[in-house]
């Protein structure tokens, strides 16, 4: 069978002195997939966008700034993901530079500068905690990993760099 998955972004905004990341609390829209969970900023790619395109209109729609330097720091192909199983394959930036001011909150709820540190405390995916060393490692080499779900549960991860 082909894989067909929804193609989307997902970018981790960092504070000017690169200890926090900016994250959105998923709390303001009832039925959200996503509803309690801390996630970086992102979306659905459009028909006429390549990947950093749509980058950045997430981060512009969802944050209110601009992005300037960012970095592609991997990709995840997510089988089963979806609210109804669907696939997604997904492109992880992290925004190093960016202008503008951000809001309190936008229609998904709450946005909040979270230490580095602290994301393994948030109400995350189980697979973020995967994944997330990697966004902000050392190691200048992007990853590509599999994380396949089962009924919103992760079943295994596996990467390569």
């Amino acid at each position: 069978m082909p894989y067909t998955p929804i193609v989307a972004t997902l970018g981790y905004v960092l504070s000017a002195d690169r200890r926090r990341v900016l994250m959105v609390h998923r709390n303001a829209r009832p039925g959200d997939h996503h509803l309690g969970k801390y996630n970086g900023l992102g979306g659905k790619l459009e028909a006429d966008e390549d990947v950093m395109s749509g980058m950045r209109r997430e981060i512009r729609e969802e944050a209110g700034i601009e992005c300037g330097a960012m970095s592609l720091r991997g990709t995840i192909s997510w089988p089963g993901f979806g609210k109804h199983g669907e696939d997604w394959l997904g492109f992880v930036f992290v925004i190093e530079a960016w202008s503008g001011e951000v809001p309190p909150r936008n229609e998904e709820g709450d946005l909040a500068w979270v230490e580095i540190g602290a994301l393994e405390t948030l109400s995350l995916w189980e697979g973020d905690r995967h994944f997330l060393p990697l966004v902000f490692d050392g190691d200048p080499r992007p990853f590509h990993g599999v994380m396949p779900y089962r009924d919103g549960v992760m079943q295994s991860w596996r990467y390569s760099r």
